[in-house]
């Protein structure tokens, strides 16, 4: 019988197209936060410091997409090419704002910056040194898979602070709509990949992130529209700065 009439046949080649369309979408989400920060660093740029902008988030952003990046790579995971492809990108953006936020923090900034890039740089070549050395297939990719989930649950777990301050606040100046809404869709396009690829290390700490999404988005929701025209209160200009 024809393999394309196969109706097994048809249906892998379904669920191939639904898997590479949600990994495709899933980078396409992510490198919108990935470019969310840029209006920060021409500011940055323009007043040549870092005023009060915190560095931190970019340390940790660039620890988590050199994690992820390496549980990506095929001789880790093979298969999820594009969890190695948007965290690559995503690298290259964090390693591009971390130059730029040391070039034009103060001194004392500047080389808790370096140590700080410095560490996590020898944490991520420890750690692929000792996935390699130590491991072999497959708990090569559990042991990654682990440091994964954990880099990306704390990852997802930052915007309860934007939550827990627009709750008490009663303003969603702090918690932007469209980044709200790309981390949303990022996290449910790698669910949803996860989910295709029957991959834990993809689908939980992405549902993790899909449940955090919805609630940023109801909240934006009530306190934009519905307690912003009830009561008056709240602030109808969300800043992105300020978030990122």
């Amino acid at each position: 019988m024809d393999t394309a009439m196969n109706p097994t046949g048809l249906l892998f080649t379904a669920f191939s197209v639904c898997s590479d369309a949600a990994g495709i979408a899933g980078n396409l989400f992510a490198i919108v936060l990935f470019v969310s920060p840029i209006p920060t660093f021409r500011r940055i740029i323009r007043s040549k410091s870092t005023e009060q902008f915190s560095g931190l988030p970019y340390i940790y952003g660039l620890l988590n997409c050199l994690i992820c990046l390496w549980y990506g790579m095929p001789i880790v995971s093979p298969g999820i090419i594009h969890i190695a492809t948007v965290n690559s990108v995503g690298a290259i953006f964090q390693s591009v704002y971390l130059i730029i936020y040391i070039i034009h923090a103060e001194k004392a900034k500047k080389a808790k910056m370096i140590g700080l890039l410095v560490a996590i740089l020898a944490a991520f070549i420890i750690i692929a040194f000792v996935s390699l050395k130590l491991f072999e297939p497959p708990n090569r990719q559990i042991f990654v898979g682990y440091l994964s989930v954990i880099s990306l649950v704390s990852m997802f777990a930052s915007p309860l602070f934007a939550i827990n301050l627009v709750i008490k606040t009663r303003s969603v100046e702090f918690m932007p709509f469209y980044l709200s809404l790309a981390t949303f869709l990022m996290s449910l396009s790698f669910f949803a990949f996860g989910m295709f690829k029957s991959d834990p290390f993809i689908f939980v700490p992405n549902g993790i992130g899909t449940v955090l999404g919805v609630i940023q988005l109801v909240l934006y929701y009530y306190y934009y529209y519905y307690y912003s025209n009830a009561y008056g209160g709240g602030s109808t200009e969300p800043l992105l700065e300020s978030y990122v």
